[in-house]
């Protein structure tokens, strides 16, 4: 699932996920920071370009072409949180990261890249926003993880916005999925028919089916989790010290 939040890791993985792991050398920590600075003057960008196309266009028809270049680098270089993971650089699970950054790589380029008919739906507004939110709220997060000290009013929003955020980029998202099947269906894109020589067959369509239908047990589970690592950081707020 394309999680907007990206937010079902622990609370101690959470806490030092953007902090180097191999002997906190000053080169990666630099390579850390330099890398969530850019994603978050990237998104931030986003943001700014998507606002100014509302106000502009008063509809969200085009906003997809006007925003495409920059969501795309910006999302699919959040591949490189894979390889953070699986060397070691950061302390997060690298499972757990491929599959919410794979999640959202494959809706970009597997479903809105691939079938141009769904690009003008107003349903994509839904996911892009609740995506470039989301995205300036936790690489801000991490970048001043990096620096030492989050400041509270960064933890609350990035563990409180996803109460309204999440569900509505996981219907931006599966709306955007179901309005892709009838084009998918009719064109066999990206699927293999019998007979041919590896002797195997395989229908994208009942794949995005696949996908849509995997929602409904995962988003209660991560969205309860969520709300439970809400209410155990939250509930803490810092004190000020005593003189």
């Amino acid at each position: 699932m394309a999680s907007p939040a990206k937010e079902s890791s622990s609370a101690e993985s959470e806490k030092t996920r953007s902090e180097p792991k191999m002997g906190e050398s000053l080169i990666v920590k630099a390579y850390l920071i330099a890398y969530n600075v850019a994603q978050m003057v990237g998104w931030t960008f986003l943001m700014v370009k998507m606002v100014q196309h509302l106000i502009r266009e008063k509809k969200a028809t085009k906003l997809y072409g006007e925003v495409e270049p920059v969501l795309q680098i910006f999302q699919t270089a959040a591949v490189l949180e894979i390889v953070h993971s699986a060397v070691g650089v950061v302390k997060s699970n690298p499972v757990l990261t491929g599959f919410q950054v794979f999640s959202r790589v494959f809706l970009l380029w597997g479903v809105v890249w691939s079938v141009p008919q769904v690009q003008t739906s107003d349903f994509i507004v839904y996911f892009l926003m609740a995506w470039t939110i989301t995205e300036i709220i936790r690489y801000s997060f991490y970048f001043f993880s990096l620096l030492g000290a989050v400041p509270y009013v960064l933890k609350w929003c990035r563990y409180t916005f996803f109460i309204v955020l999440y569900p509505i980029g996981v219907m931006g998202e599966v709306m955007t999925i179901y309005q892709a099947l009838p084009h998918v269906k009719a064109s066999g894109m990206y699927s293999l028919s019998l007979p041919n020589v590896y002797n195997i067959s395989f229908s994208y369509y009942l794949y995005l089916w696949v996908v849509i239908v995997s929602y409904l047990p995962v988003f209660p589970q991560l969205y309860g989790h969520m709300l439970k690592q809400r209410k155990k950081i939250i509930s803490n707020p810092p004190r000020p010290k005593q003189q």
